[in-house]
């Protein structure tokens, strides 16, 4: 199973993303490759905010080796499914995909736990720490269901 979690810039809710969902598939020794992409990564090639790495330690996720990237067209292709973390995300992935848009794989995270509701993870950038554990948490309930639905299929 290769999973693509999608923010804005790739530092703050993505890269939770993508250590959080990383972390429990390693758990449960699922081979997944699991990434994280911005739709906008204006700090490419940079660690995760210095919150998102502390909010991530402080639940035993060390998420400092990750590097911001943008998310290009072709990520369509490689990975099975691509989760944004809001709407303006779907968006802009759609966007970014043209040709190679495929809507059977993008979907917003949250709609693993709110089937067809379109919650959106909020980011959490301009705010205080808190922000951070709301943001992780909201995550990684996600990422239980995501692997609960996957675990059994690509293992």
């Amino acid at each position: 199973m290769k999973i693509l979690m999608v923010c804005l810039g790739n530092i703050c809710r993505s890269p939770l993303a993508e250590g959080i969902l990383q972390h429990k598939a390693t758990a449960l020794n699922l081979h997944w490759h699991i990434d994280s992409a911005g739709t906008a990564a204006y700090k490419i090639g940079c660690q995760p905010h210095h919150l998102s790495q502390k909010v991530a330690s402080l639940n035993g996720i060390n998420i400092s080796h990750q590097q911001c990237k943008q998310f290009v067209k072709e990520d369509m292709l490689y990975y099975d499914k691509i989760y944004v973390m809001d709407k303006s995300n779907y968006a802009d992935v759609k966007d970014i995909s043209k040709s190679l848009w495929n809507e059977n794989k993008v979907d917003l995270l949250l709609n693993e736990l709110y089937p067809l509701q379109q919650k959106e993870v909020p980011d959490p950038w301009y705010g205080a720490e808190d922000g951070y554990h709301k943001v992780y948490d909201m995550i990684d309930k996600a990422c239980d269901v995501i692997i609960n639905k996957y675990s059994t299929l690509h293992e």
